[in-house]
């Protein structure tokens, strides 16, 4: 058994990353200002996107608000969504009077099942809000023409999913607004807590701007700089959800070994299939289609039918271990809050329901050692030997 406790996902924090967080404290700055743009920056040109179209955030949460605060949606608009995602995602549909819609998932990929987006679609849809899970990025030639016949807006939840591809073309990049996450679990984190949005409208990223950070015309670094002091003007009514100089300068060292580390995924997703095949589990398929570029972000498996013990239980048994894992997630359905206030019955969504009762995330983080990964396994086999 392990001796010391393997956190689920723990975050790649390395010596250069130090050092520049101890930097911009030394600068006597640490609040948004130009470690922040050229985070921004940086991050446009790994999408290939103009950089005026990338606000900083303090969260993926922050962004999908801001996205649909700029839609200006009728309430109680209809937005189509996945029941398998975090309770953020609903969260934001709810909290800007609006209605989510769902659609149940597909077994395989765990993403939105498009077949049944239309039959979902009323006179009251306004978006299509989708979750590329995983990182694994959804059908995104069916999901556009979906867009486009209905002349729905869209918006990509890409927490999941920072370098994932399809046909060639960067999630974060079909849609109206797409929303990232930097928490300390993700591919790329800031140091705990951040995001970007990306709007594909100018208009839209200035007015979005302007409402991370109160509805200021002006932020505290363009107001107090060398080319003197300016007021300003307050514009909106708006919101605390500016990302930090010194977040920034941690999310600029893991975007510069983003392409490595999700090497370093790879290798460790590719020997947990080696190794958990002849188990009762149902491993993910990572679709290594040319179409596809997956991020691996998760190792989500599923407890087989034929397994003696249920997922709770193996959750427990590798804790024992001193092994921790993710559930991703359970069904939206299974939560008080969103079964009662939008009557969702038991079956209601059954893939989304199976999958949230019976999932594992096993520990997958760029940090993690050749131990640490040959120790998961051998917890895992011992598990379903005893």
């Amino acid at each position: 058994m392990r001796k010391k406790f393997l956190v689920f996902s723990k975050p790649e924090i390395t010596k250069d990353d130090i050092i520049s967080a101890s930097k911009v404290l030394k600068s006597g700055w640490v609040g948004t200002g130009p470690i922040v743009k050229e985070f921004e920056k940086k991050f446009a040109s790994f999408k290939n996107i103009n950089q005026s179209n990338v606000i900083a955030l303090n969260s993926c949460t922050s962004a999908l608000t801001l996205a649909l605060k700029a839609l200006n949606f009728e309430p109680n608009s209809e937005i189509i969504t996945t029941p398998m995602t975090f309770c953020s995602t609903i969260n934001s549909i709810v909290n800007a009077r609006l209605k989510p819609v769902f659609v149940d998932i597909n077994i395989e990929t765990r993403n939105i099942d498009v077949d049944k987006i239309e039959e979902k679609i009323t006179k009251k849809t306004k978006a299509l809000l989708i979750v590329h899970f995983a990182g694994l990025p959804c059908e995104m030639d069916k999901i556009m023409s979906i867009v486009k016949k209905y002349k729905l807006k869209l918006i990509e939840d890409c927490a999941h999913a920072i370098e994932s591809e399809f046909n060639g073309k960067k999630t974060g990049t079909f849609g109206d607004f797409s929303c990232f996450s930097f928490y300390a679990t993700k591919n790329l984190t800031t140091g705990g807590e951040g995001g970007i949005l990306i709007s594909k409208k100018k208009k839209d990223s200035s007015y979005c701007r302007n409402l991370s950070l109160h509805g200021m015309s002006k932020d505290a670094w363009n107001r107090f700089n060398k080319k003197g002091f300016f007021h300003y003007d307050v514009v909106y009514s708006g919101f605390k959800f500016n990302l930090t100089d010194l977040s920034a300068s941690i999310g600029i060292g893991g975007l510069s070994r983003i392409e490595k580390n999700l090497s370093k995924r790879q290798i460790i997703c590719k020997f947990y299939s080696d190794n958990l095949k002849k188990l009762p589990l149902i491993l993910p398929n990572f679709f290594y289609e040319k179409k596809i570029k997956h991020a691996h972000h998760l190792y989500n498996i599923l407890i087989s039918k034929k397994s003696k013990i249920n997922r709770d239980q193996l959750a427990e048994k590798l804790n024992q271990f001193n092994i921790g894992i993710g559930i991703h997630y359970r069904s939206i359905g299974e939560f008080s809050f969103y079964k009662n206030k939008y009557n969702l019955a038991k079956n209601k969504y059954p893939v989304s329901e199976l999958v949230g009762s019976t999932n594992i995330s096993l520990p997958l983080s760029a940090s993690m050692t050749k131990y640490d990964m040959i120790s998961v396994v051998k917890a895992i086999k011992k598990i379903f030997h005893e």
